[in-house]
This record gives structure tokens, C-alpha cells and sequence, in this order.
């Protein structure tokens, strides 16, 4: 009896000391597991006269008793002193104010896709999407490529299967909108192209393009120079002016490449901005269009190719390597 008074008082002693709930558990351990010092007095019981075992037994499961509960007083109390510490030191006053809350931005090529989108919308052409995973005959043999033609040099892209390419051109949402609309109509559309390119200042193997194109009675050079001539001053502002030259498309008969200059912005240079012409009469024929009565114009222009010249940037890669230090210039 005498050895489990000790233990008890030495329990007590320690559990009275105990700072953190952390050694309360490690004395429960000691003193009342499976192999503790308490616990460990039970295996002894079998070598005591048969009258001692049922009092020496009871003494120890009343030590037991008396130490969980005073275990569990004092996690208690050790619980309530850790909660105020932590609140404590997460308290917070509600009063001051609060972090300001950092707003997020359009990409500068999104804010450049909405004004185009913005633009061309006045204009009454109509916005489509279309897939960037694209039939091969949609981005070749719809637009007047032949399977041998030089041109397909300039395009040689990233195929998933014989017949699926990823786009070269959103050129290719013309014979969808052939397929399912009756001239007269103006649709475009943006999105991103991919073409196998090796990566430098000016190029990339992923780039924005946007396609843009009518067919109604009578259209000619004069409508798509004046279309082209509004939506470069949109962009640019009032003073640009646009050129034309002559330049070979598969899709378009006769084709143009085109340019604007601004004193503002380029010094007087001219800068080219995309290829255009008049619907080669091929496509509209393929589609059952007639070409006695409707013509139309297309044109097509890099995305990036706008910001770049409207602030000067001077390195293509830049749009997508995701540095906030320049994407930040742009609100």
C-alpha cells in the first residue's frame, strides 16, 4: 500500500508542475499506461497473499481514479490559459482599418480584344467563336489552298490527327459562316493561332489574330480601305492614314498587304499591319454564292502587333511570360 501512496504523491507533485497540456499527456503516459508506474504495480498482485490482493487492488484502481481527475482538472485549467495566450496574440483590432484589397486587371491583350471587339461591333460586322481545334478543311481547303501549294509552307502547323490541325488562322471561321449564312452579311472573330515558329522578339509559336469579313452586293477595294481606314483610326486615332500594296493570299483575289503611319506614334514610318483583299471567287463558288451578284472583302491582323505599336513594346514574348512588373503598366 505504501508504494502506491508514493507513486500517487509523486504524480501528483508532477501533474501540479505540469506548464502545457504537451507534459500532462506525457504523465498520463508515465504514470497510468499501459506499462506505467501505477499501471505496472497490477502485474505484481499475483505474488501477494491471497487476503492482500483484493485491498492492494482496489488501492490502486482508487489512485488511478483520483489521478485522472486530477489530470483532467489540470489540462483543463492548462487549456483555458492556452486559449486566452493564443487569443491573445491573434487578437485584432477591429477599428483600424482594413488592408486595402489589391484589384485585379484585363490583360492588356484582353483590353486590346475588347476594343476591337467594341469597334467592329459598331460597325454592324457580327461576332462568332470558333474552335482553335479546327478541321484541316476549314483551315486549308476551304480557303482556296491547294494540297501542293507553296503557301501551305508558311503555314506548317501542330497536327493532332491527319484531319485536325490547331489553327494557323481564324481565317478558318469563313466557310462555317459560308455554310450556315446567306450573304449579305459581316462577321469576325479573335482568338489565338498557332503555327510552328521559332521564338524570337517578333515571333512566336502562339500568337492573336483577328479575322474580319463581309460579302454583299457591290463590295469592292474602296469598302474594305474604308472599313480598314475606321478601325485604324479607332485604335490609333485620328490622324492615321493607311496604305495599300499589293501581296498574294490563297483566299483573297486581289490581295493587299496594308499598312498605317501616324506622326504620333511612328514618326511618319509606315508599319504593316495584317493582309486583305477582295473573297476570291473560288470560296464564295465552293459555298453556291453568286458570284455575278455578291463580293466581298477580308482582312486579318495580329493582336499583339497593336499594343506593341501603340507602347512601344519591343518584344513579342513579353504578352505572355506573365511578369506583373509589365503587365502592371497597363490599368
Amino acid at each position: 500500500m505504501d508504494q502506491v501512496a508514493q507513486i500517487e504523491r509523486e504524480a501528483e507533485v508532477a501533474i501540479g508542475a505540469a506548464t502545457t497540456t504537451a507534459e500532462l499527456r506525457e504523465l498520463e503516459i508515465q504514470f497510468l499506461g499501459k506499462s506505467g508506474r501505477l499501471t505496472g504495480l497490477m502485474k505484481g498482485i499475483g505474488a501477494l497473499p491471497a487476503d492482500e490482493r483484493k485491498p492492494f487492488g482496489e488501492a490502486v484502481n482508487q489512485a488511478k481514479g483520483r489521478l485522472e481527475a486530477l489530470l483532467g482538472d489540470r489540462t483543463t485549467h492548462l487549456k483555458s490559459g492556452e486559449r486566452a495566450a493564443q487569443f491573445e496574440a491573434e487578437r485584432i483590432d477591429v477599428t483600424l482599418p482594413g488592408h486595402p484589397v489589391r484589384a485585379g486587371r484585363k490583360h492588356v491583350l484582353q483590353q486590346t480584344i475588347d476594343r476591337i471587339k467594341h469597334v467592329f461591333g459598331s460597325m454592324g460586322f457580327v461576332y462568332h467563336e470558333s474552335p482553335e481545334l479546327e478541321d484541316f478543311k476549314y483551315n486549308f481547303d476551304a480557303l482556296n489552298y491547294p494540297p501542293d501549294h507553296p503557301a501551305m509552307d508558311a503555314q506548317d502547323t501542330f497536327y493532332v490527327t491527319d484531319d485536325l490541325v490547331l489553327r494557323t488562322q481564324c481565317t478558318a471561321l469563313q466557310g462555317r459562316v459560308f455554310e450556315t449564312t446567306a450573304p449579305p452579311f459581316r462577321a469576325f472573330t479573335v482568338g489565338r493561332t498557332y503555327r510552328n515558329e521559332a521564338v524570337d522578339r517578333t515571333h512566336s509559336h502562339t500568337f492573336h489574330q483577328v479575322d474580319v469579313f463581309m460579302v454583299d452586293e457591290g463590295v469592292s477595294m474602296a469598302h474594305l480601305k474604308g472599313t480598314l481606314g475606321l478601325f485604324a483610326r479607332a485604335m490609333f486615332g485620328p490622324e492615321v492614314k493607311v496604305r495599300f500594296r499589293p501581296d498574294f493570299f490563297p483566299f483573297v483575289e486581289p490581295g493587299v498587304d496594308y499598312a498605317i503611319s501616324t506622326p504620333k506614334l511612328f514618326g511618319g514610318r509606315w508599319v504593316e499591319l495584317g493582309g486583305a483583299g477582295l473573297v476570291h471567287p473560288n470560296i464564295l463558288e465552293r459555298y453556291g454564292i453568286d458570284t455575278e451578284r455578291f463580293s466581298g472583302f477580308a482582312f486579318g491582323l495580329g493582336v499583339e502587333r497593336i499594343p506593341m505599336m501603340a507602347y512601344g513594346v519591343d518584344d513579342l514574348r513579353h504578352f505572355l511570360e506573365n511578369d506583373r512588373r509589365f503587365l502592371g503598366q497597363f490599368a
